[in-house]
């Protein structure tokens, strides 16, 4: 089984920022205000924090989940994330999202064969259960508005696309 040492900083760098393209890339598809924001960014966080207690949890998968934890994980990853998307407008963030994890499966194909299938299925799970997290194009508080949007749906199938999945 893979893990941190399996890779080199870059691509471990990649591989942490990836749990935060997966949801940002659904966000950035179809934008929900202020509350779906917060809703939206919420369902990639407790993604990383389900996997540090699911004993059934891929390896590689708690390994990146347990870094994220550390200050260092997270100044990591928020640096490159900071850097990649540094002048970026807003419809670029999918764009340079949906990128990122098609080289996060590059990386994984290449480096962690064996753990890459349930390292991609645990990135897909983070976009659905952002795209979940709110709804979109209702009135006030959401009411009224449909829970995927047709951007959402469309990402969630490039997404998949991206990760070979």
């Amino acid at each position: 089984m893979a893990d941190k040492s399996s890779f080199t900083k870059e691509e471990w760098t990649l591989l942490l920022e990836s749990p935060m393209m997966a949801g940002m890339a659904i966000t950035a598809a179809d934008p929900s205000g202020l509350w779906g924001l917060l809703k939206e960014s919420f369902a990639g966080g407790s993604a990383l924090a389900k996997v540090m207690v699911d004993p059934g949890a891929n390896p590689l998968v708690k390994a990146l989940a347990t870094d994220f934890s550390t200050s260092e994980g997270r100044s990591t990853a928020r640096d490159g994330l900071k850097a990649k998307f540094a002048n970026s407008q807003p419809a670029d963030v999918k764009t340079k999202s949906i990128e990122a994890l098609r080289q996060v499966s590059a990386v994984l194909a290449a480096k962690a064969p064996d753990d890459a299938p349930a390292f991609k299925s645990w990135l897909r799970q983070i976009s659905q259960a952002t795209a979940d997290a709110a709804s979109e194009g209702g009135g006030l508080l959401g009411l009224g508005g449909v829970q995927v949007s047709a951007a959402e749906k469309a990402t969630l199938a490039e997404i998949s696309n991206a990760l070979g999945i």
